[in-house]
C-alpha cells in the first residue's frame, strides 16, 4: 500500500525529532527459504511459492530503492547506523556477494558508523567454504547460526534440513574466517526431545566455542504445519513444566561455561559479545526495518511494510515507501513496552518509572522471590525468569 511519494512526509515531526538523540539500527528482511520449517510463522517464501513473482535480484533492487527513500525520510538528522541485522528467511541463500552489496547500499544511503555491529543470520547448511571469509571482507562483524538441536529426530519434527553437526562446523569456519562474535540459536521443548537430547545439544554448543547463545522455548504458532500436527494429535503440545526444567538446565550449563544471561533468552560471554542490535530494540531505540514485512520504529511511531515481495516491489516502483500500516504509540503504550522489555533484561526494570500501584506490585514480586532489588531496579531471579511474562502482566495491570 503506497502511502506517500514524499518520504519525509511519512513520519510526524515528533518522530523525526528523536533521530539526533538515539542510536539508529537497520534491520533488513530476506524473505527467501529453501524449504518451510514446520514451526515457522515468519514472512518467508520458497521458490515454489513465489514462482516468477519475485527473485533475489528483484528483491535487491526494491530494497536499494527503499533504503534510498529511508535516507531521504531521515535526512539530515539521523546518525549513521550503529547496527545492521540481516535476518529472514535465510539470508545465506542470497550469497555473500549480494549480502555485501546490501551492506554497500546501506553505507551509501543511511551510512554506517565507525565500529558498527553488522550481523547476518545463516542456515548452517547454506554457506560454501568461502562464505564467511567473503562476509568478513565485506564488513560483517557477527554471524548468527540456526542450530536448534543436534538430535536428528528433533530436527525432523521441526522440519529443519541441516545435518546435526553442521552448525558446529559452520561456527568453526566463521571463527577461522576472523569472526570474533558468533551466535548459535537453540530451540528447546520440541515434542520428542529428551533431557539427553538437550544435554547433547548443549555439549555441542559449548564445544563450538561461540560467545553468544540464544535459546527459545518452542511456541506452536497458529497457521503453521506444526500447529496442525498438534491439533490432530500427531505430536503432543510442549509441556510447560518440561520447558521450565529445560530452561533451568540451559542456564546452568551456559552460566557454568562463562556465558551469562543478559536477556531472558540470551546469554553472552561479556558485554562486547552481547547483540547490540537487539539491545537497541529492548532499549526502545530507533530502527529502520527494510524489506518485505519488516517492522520499523522512529520516536514512538511503528510501521510495517507490505509482506509479499511482489507487492513490496510494486509499491517502491511507484516511488513510494511500501508501508502497509503504522501506529503512533501513546504514552501509555510506551510505558507498557518499557515494563515489558526492561523486566526481561539483566539490568532490570527501573522502579522510578512506576506509579504507586505498579511499584507496590513490583515489591510484592520481590517479596515472593521472583526478583531482587538491585539499587533502583527490579532484577528477575532464576524463578522469576521462568515467570517473566506473568511478572509483566501483574505490574502492567496495576497501572
Amino acid at each position: 500500500m503506497p502511502v506517500s511519494s514524499d518520504a519525509r512526509s511519512v513520519f510526524p515531526e515528533r518522530a523525526r525529532a528523536s533521530l539526533p538523540d538515539r542510536p539508529l539500527g537497520i534491520y533488513v528482511h530476506v524473505p527467501f527459504c529453501a524449504t518451510r520449517c514446520g514451526y515457522c510463522d515468519f514472512n518467508t517464501y520458497t521458490a515454489g511459492e513465489l514462482g516468477t513473482s519475485a527473485s533475489p535480484e528483484s528483491w535487491f533492487g526494491a530494497l536499494a530503492h527503499e533504503l534510498e527513500l529511508a535516507a531521504t525520510a531521515c535526512a539530515p538528522d539521523a546518525p549513521a547506523a550503529s547496527t545492521v541485522f540481516i535476518g529472514g528467511g535465510t539470508p545465506s541463500l542470497i550469497g555473500a556477494d549480494m549480502l555485501g552489496d546490501v551492506l554497500g547500499v546501506i553505507r551509501r544511503t543511511l551510512g554506517l558508523a565507525e565500529g558498527a555491529e553488522v550481523t547476518t543470520e545463516s542456515n548452517p547448511e547454506s554457506p560454501p567454504p568461502e562464505f564467511f571469509g567473503s562476509l568478513r571482507e565485506a564488513g560483517f562483524t557477527r554471524v548468527s547460526l540456526g542450530m536448534q538441536s543436534v538430535a536428528p529426530h528433533v530436527l525432523a519434527v521441526l522440519d529443519r534440513t541441516h545435518t546435526p553437526g553442521r552448525a558446529v562446523a559452520a561456527a568453526r569456519e566463521a571463527r577461522a574466517a576472523g569472526f570474533e562474535h558468533i551466535n548459535l540459536d537453540m530451540i528447546y521443548g520440541t515434542p520428542g526431545e529428551t533431557d539427553a537430547d538437550l544435554a547433547a545439544t548443549l555439549d555441542a554448543v559449548l564445544d563450538a566455542g561461540v560467545d553468544h547463545v540464544s535459546a527459545y522455548a518452542l511456541i506452536v504458532e497458529e497457521g503453521t504445519a506444526l500447529a496442525r500436527r498438534v491439533r490432530k494429535g500427531v505430536v503432543p503440545a510442549p509441556d510447560d513444566d518440561v520447558l521450565a526444567a529445560r530452561y533451568e538446565l540451559i542456564d546452568e550449563r551456559l552460566s557454568g561455561a562463562g556465558l551469562e544471561w543478559y536477556e531472558v533468552s540470551n546469554w553472552a560471554s561479556g558485554p562486547d559479545a552481547q547483540c547490540r542490535h537487539n539491545l537497541g530494540y529492548w532499549n526502545g531505540d530507533n530502527w529502520w526495518g527494510a524489506g518485505p514485512g519488516a517492522h520499523g520504529h522512529l520516536g514512538g511511531v511503528r510501521w510495517w511494510n507490505a509482506k509479499h515481495p511482489a507487492r513490496y516491489a510494486e509499491s517502491l516502483a511507484s516511488g513510494a515507501l511500501p508501508i502497509a500500516g503504522r501506529e503512533e504509540l501513546t504514552t501509555d503504550d510506551q510505558h507498557l513496552e518499557q515494563i515489558m522489555l526492561q523486566v526481561r533484561m539483566r539490568r532490570g526494570l527501573d522502579l522510578s518509572l512506576l506509579g504507586a500501584h505498579e511499584l507496590a506490585v513490583a515489591r510484592a514480586c520481590i517479596d515472593e522471590g521472583l526478583g531482587v532489588e538491585d539499587g533502583d531496579r527490579l532484577v528477575l531471579t532464576g524463578r522469576g525468569r521462568l515467570l517473566a511474562d506473568a511478572v509483566v502482566r501483574r505490574i502492567a495491570s496495576a497501572g
